[in-house]
């Protein structure tokens, strides 16, 4: 019987606020362990939450990048269960009351059209501390570290829309895009910022009904979440194939096996009302504030290249993938470098450059103003393209000029004519043959000769100059 799949996703993503949500110690999870805690984070008796306006603002710029509808008011819950992360025997999260409901992203689907899948809403909670297990000789031991708990997060949580791991891995691609534009999260989930669980079931073909679900997790990229949702659909498929039925629970994911394995029974404890911490109310005017706050956004920057740079829709859309590439992208247009050139400076050399250094591009030391620099090198035939990607590759090691660096290596491109008709009188005379067949009318040994040139001025001489002087020394047209 051919099947379904139902796929939704809960994502938690860590937002870059200094402090935490409900006390003012510094947001910073890597630090020295239990070393930016306090009361409230270990949650000693008397202590109260003091919510923070910060994080109510980076939480309402996800929603909004989201599409979703900001709700005028929204309340914390206790969500109930007992684990040594967290002491109080609960966490403070949002589960009747969202901040937002009813978001939206367009995907492009694996057949080339858009798609569109639903946020059913997004809620704000803290985050809880890290249990560190280790082996004390021949004891394992776990520790709690709690610079972790309280940290600002917004929990994402879709319908299930999503049929196939391609639509899952396209929507955390475009919510990241998204996310980062409005500078409220890293979204990283290699570096755990942002963290994914899928919940996955199989139905008849044609089918409306929604069946029992299978919630994965410890999936530490996209690629793994499309890796992991692909398995449980195997997996699931074989059961039904065989008429056994599949039980609702939670798996992890292991990469090294490329499989799930089983972790635990899905329990959903008590949620209640939580007395302590303010009811949140939005105002008309706060929340159309929030929306002015806004950047131009990844559709509109890429409509924008493609009629303000006449960029191809593939072109402008790479360039707008990334607001850091988009910004590096203007900057080096502002510098006079044509639109073109610099959109295929920055996908073939820039990009993969960054890419082999694990850089991010607002950590080089390669400007768009050097990078300007050195691409306006090349436009005065100073150097050739070939030295200058070699001049590219020193830059991201030294931040001399581009100018300082190609006169400390030598390779300044010749393009003195009465030297370069020397290089070429020497090539002719020692290629007599070449020459005849030219004269001849075989147009190709021309390439050969100005290669026999170039080889000799070591790389540096200027090939358009080089073509003239053979030309006219031959009486053709080469």
């Amino acid at each position: 019987m051919p099947y379904e799949a139902v796929i939704g996703l809960e994502i938690h993503v860590q937002l870059n606020c200094a402090t935490k949500m409900f006390c003012s110690c510094a947001n910073r999870p890597g630090d020295k362990p239990n070393s930016n805690i306090c009361p409230i984070c270990i949650w000693l008796p008397g202590a109260i939450p003091q919510f923070s306006q910060d994080a109510l603002e980076h939480a309402a710029a996800v929603c909004l990048a989201l599409n979703c509808e900001l709700q005028q008011e929204s309340a914390f819950d206790q969500k109930v269960y007992y684990y040594p992360d967290l002491p109080k025997g609960f966490q403070l999260s949002q589960h009747h009351r969202p901040l937002s409901r009813h978001g939206w992203l367009d995907i492009m689907g694996e057949d080339g059209n858009s798609r569109r899948l639903r946020i059913r809403h997004i809620h704000m909670e803290e985050d809880v501390a890290k249990l560190v297990h280790e082996t004390e000789g021949q004891t394992r031991i776990s520790l709690v570290d709690f610079n972790r708990a309280g940290t600002p997060l917004v929990e994402i949580v879709t319908d299930p829309d999503m049929r196939s791991p391609h639509d899952a891995m396209a929507f955390l691609r475009t919510l990241r895009t998204q996310i980062r534009y409005v500078g409220a999260a890293e979204c990283s989930m290699e570096s755990g910022t942002m963290r994914c669980d899928a919940n996955i079931s199989l139905r008849p073909l044609g089918s409306q009904e929604l069946t029992t679900k299978v919630e994965v997790k410890n999936m530490n990229s996209i690629k793994a979440v499309g890796s992991a949702i692909a398995y449980e659909i195997e997996r699931q498929t074989m059961l039904l194939d065989e008429g056994k039925p599949v039980i609702m629970h939670t798996r992890l994911w292991d990469p090294e096996k490329n499989s799930t394995s089983p972790m635990r029974a899905k329990f959903s404890g008590p949620c209640v009302p939580d007395p302590t911490v303010p009811r949140i109310v939005l105002s008309e005017e706060w929340i159309s504030r929030m929306r002015s706050r806004l950047p131009e956004m990844p559709a509109q920057k890429q409509s924008r290249f493609i009629q303000e740079y006449h960029l191809s829709d593939e072109e402008a859309g790479l360039m707008s993938a990334d607001r850091d590439v988009a910004d590096y992208f203007e900057a080096l247009v502002r510098e006079n470098v044509s639109s073109r050139i610099a959109s295929q400076w920055i996908l073939t050399r820039l990009l993969p450059a960054l890419r082999e250094r694990q850089q991010e591009i607002s950590e080089t030391m390669v400007t768009p103003q050097r990078t300007a620099a050195l691409l306006a090198m090349i436009e005065r035939e100073e150097i050739n393209v070939k030295a200058a990607r070699e001049i590219f590759a020193d830059m991201f090691e030294t931040e001399k000029s581009p100018a300082e660096i190609v006169k400390e290596k030598g390779i300044k491109q010749i393009g003195d004519a009465d030297e370069l008709d020397t290089i070429l009188d020497t090539i002719l005379a020692d290629n007599a043959d070449a020459v005849t067949s030219l004269r001849r009318g075989n147009k190709k040994v021309a390439g050969f000769l100005i290669g026999q040139a170039m080889k000799a001025s070591a790389g540096k001489a200027n090939p358009k100059i080089l073509a003239t002087l053979l030309s006219r020394k031959l009486g053709l047209e080469c």
